[in-house]
């Protein structure tokens, strides 16, 4: 029945919210960065996801942030702190209803079958840096069972270039830990429960969340890098994203 209870309200919220989006991208009006904010934060709470924040996002502009990826929830607990752009791979944008919200959230798609598309691709993520948006790149590539972060791929990050304006892009480390359910704190054997990852079909695990609700995830900021080349940069970020996933998941007693 809880699952219901949630899917009618963000249905209609997507309905309304829909439209209102479409016609800021269209106009380019300042909304179209914050629209999406609310949207995720209405959402969040509906399903029951509660989100702790560890540092901020760095206030230097340009701003390209690594993450770790461990669910579709991702979207919308990064969503919902501030307004900022994705990159996701080019097959979402194919996805029912979920492919139309992605483009309206100004999504940059990329395919990674196509290695001229990598160029192109950075080209997209250098513009939306220089025009002020922060870019959130999941610089392994694919989700994980939360309990761990894959090898960071540099190829993208090359984007954190120069702006057109000449200033260079802070490169920022982000730690995404889901560490609790229903109050009771996720081990290493149930966190793959919460996550999203390898074959798993979206419509059953959705569900699922769905129904259990009662979701606590924890963002980490590190602090930005700057000046590196993009694969030294890709290093420090894997490895501050470590440190702080440990941290998150393993926190020590006070």
């Amino acid at each position: 029945m809880r699952p219901v209870l949630v899917l009618v309200p963000v249905v209609l919220l997507t309905l309304v919210g829909i439209p209102a989006q479409w016609l800021a991208v269209k106009l380019n009006l300042d909304a179209r960065r914050w629209i999406p904010v609310l949207y995720h934060r209405a959402v969040l709470r509906l399903v029951g996801v509660k989100v702790r924040v560890s540092g901020a996002p760095a206030a230097e502009r340009p701003l390209l942030i690594l993450a770790n990826h461990v669910s579709w929830l991702d979207i919308g607990v990064l969503g919902s702190r501030f307004p900022l752009c994705f990159v996701a791979k080019s097959e979402v944008a194919g996805w029912p209803g979920i492919g139309l919200l992605a483009k309206l959230q100004r999504t940059i798609f990329v395919d990674r079958q196509a290695r001229a598309a990598t160029g192109r691709v950075s080209e997209a993520i250098a513009a939306r840096l220089g025009a002020g948006d922060p870019v959130v790149l999941f610089a392994e590539g694919t989700s994980s069972d939360g309990n761990r972060v894959l090898p960071f791929r540099s190829a993208l990050v090359g984007a954190a270039r120069p702006s057109t304006a000449g200033a260079p892009a802070a490169i920022q480390p982000l730690a995404i830990a889901y560490v609790a359910q229903g109050g009771v704190s996720l081990g290493r054997a149930r966190r793959p429960l919460v996550a999203w990852y390898g074959d798993m079909d979206l419509a059953p695990h959705l569900m699922d969340v769905l129904r259990r609700g009662g979701i606590e995830v924890e963002l980490r900021f590190g602090e930005p890098i700057l000046g590196a080349d993009r694969k030294a940069a890709t290093g420090h970020a894997e490895t501050a994203v470590r440190a702080m996933l440990a941290e998150a998941l393993n926190p020590r007693p006070a």
